[in-house]
């Protein structure tokens, strides 16, 4: 049976790919931008495709995007909070607008959907949604990336609860956290840097160098298979909360657990001296 997709971000990256992918299964697919012109160009005509263009951290516009989904297609069944972007600068460098700005669209734009597309999920006893994190939503030790890991880390942890809250209702919830494919994040537009740089970081800059220089269209992960996954994990009987994407996340992911209960038991005698 068909399903009706609401995805933000779709004019590039997963969700672009997302999009595509869907209506070529003939879903119907109701997708987001900031500019509804080009991102009916890149997708074409589809009857069961519905552009909006929509701005996230406006709850308004957010409810009309719901609704016209709601209206068009008669349900709302999975939900991808994938529209954000990457910030780069060391904590002292970002100034509190810039800091600010990415918590909006990275963490508020996303609550906003989720406040706007639970009630029809509620009502229909079902949905699934899917909030892209990154692998920095599970570990932060990138120098240059502290505030956009923080507001990944920040989808990370209100997914899991999100989990927990709607299970009740048939809902899932899952928190999807890629590695490093090969999409135009870490091209202009998609990542921003800040507008006063301190010269004393040069570790930030070095990342910095590195990420937006060589790493940049060199990365491991297939978008295509990336949202495959992704979309195959609608269908699967016991979705994961967390859903690590790339061999890179998954070495990562695995080096970070392994390295926190090692830092745990070291550390045990302080930790469980503090109880009555």
């Amino acid at each position: 049976m068909k399903k009706v997709w609401f995805i933000t971000g779709a004019s590039k990256g997963f969700g672009l790919e997302l999009v595509r992918q869907l209506l070529a299964k003939n879903e119907n697919v109701a997708a987001t931008s900031r500019n509804k012109k080009e991102l009916a160009e890149l997708v074409g005509e589809h009857n069961n495709f519905l552009p909006l263009q929509v701005t996230l951290n406006d709850e308004s516009d957010v409810k009309k995007a719901i609704d016209a989904t709601i209206e068009k297609f008669g349900s709302l069944d999975v939900i991808i909070n994938n529209a954000g972007y990457g910030l780069f600068g060391s904590i002292e460098e970002l100034s509190d607008a810039e800091a600010r700005q990415n918590f909006e669209v990275n963490v508020f734009g996303s609550l906003n959907v989720i406040r706007q597309g639970l009630p029809q999920m509620r009502k229909q006893r079902s949905g699934h949604i899917f909030n892209i994190s990154s692998i920095g939503g599970y570990l932060g030790d990138f120098p240059g990336f502290g505030i956009y890991c923080a507001t990944k880390f920040a989808v990370v942890g209100f997914t899991e609860s999100l989990a927990m809250e709607v299970r009740d209702f048939n809902i899932k919830a899952t928190a999807v956290m890629p590695g490093y494919f090969r999409t135009s994040f870490l091209t202009s537009g998609s990542i921003a840097t800040p507008t006063n740089e301190i010269a004393d970081y040069q570790s930030t800059r070095d990342s910095q160098d590195f990420h937006l220089n060589q790493m940049n269209m060199n990365q491991n992960g297939d978008p295509v298979k990336g949202a495959k996954a992704i979309i195959d994990t609608v269908y699967a009987e016991n979705a994961p909360v967390h859903l690590f994407l790339g061999s890179d996340a998954y070495k990562l992911a695995k080096d970070k657990a392994k390295s926190v209960i090692d830092e745990l038991e070291s550390w045990k005698g302080v930790t469980v001296s503090t109880d009555f």
